[in-house]
């Protein structure tokens, strides 16, 4: 179970997170990222939200990808993936797993590959190395 602090709950920040932030794609999920500061072309940021909260995430879990059990399932594998992964996101960050159907016979390990590779292409799971 994630912590109260790190759940995302109310629809306008799963709104935000998927309209403004970044995405990763891949197999069987898709995750979006609403850092608390945006890059800027100068090497600078621009603050988007407050970065003193703790990083939120959520989940979306269509009826596509299965019946009420498999999709229970599925939130509970990601879940227990992402709190073990939270310590990579940056405070004041939103962050939305979205499930696709080829997620439901997938294993944990499989699902937590691709959690990783998303990761990974948004540059959360090291620190990033850019121009600045």
């Amino acid at each position: 179970m994630l912590p109260a602090a790190a759940r995302l709950t109310r629809s306008q920040d799963f709104g935000l997170a998927i309209r403004r932030g970044r995405r990763a794609g891949r197999s069987r999920l898709v995750l979006h990222v609403l850092q608390p500061e945006a890059p800027r072309a100068d090497c600078g940021t621009t603050p988007i939200r407050d970065s003193e909260e703790p990083a939120r995430v959520g989940f979306v879990v269509s009826k596509a990808v299965g019946n009420a059990v498999v999709r229970h399932r599925v939130t509970r594998q990601l879940r227990h993936l992402v709190r073990q992964r939270l310590d990579r996101l940056p405070a004041g960050t939103l962050a939305v797993v979205r499930a696709l159907p080829p997620a439901a016979p997938a294993t944990s390990a499989e699902l937590g590959r691709d959690l990783d590779a998303a990761l990974r292409k948004l540059r959360l799971s090291a620190p990033a190395d850019g121009p600045c």
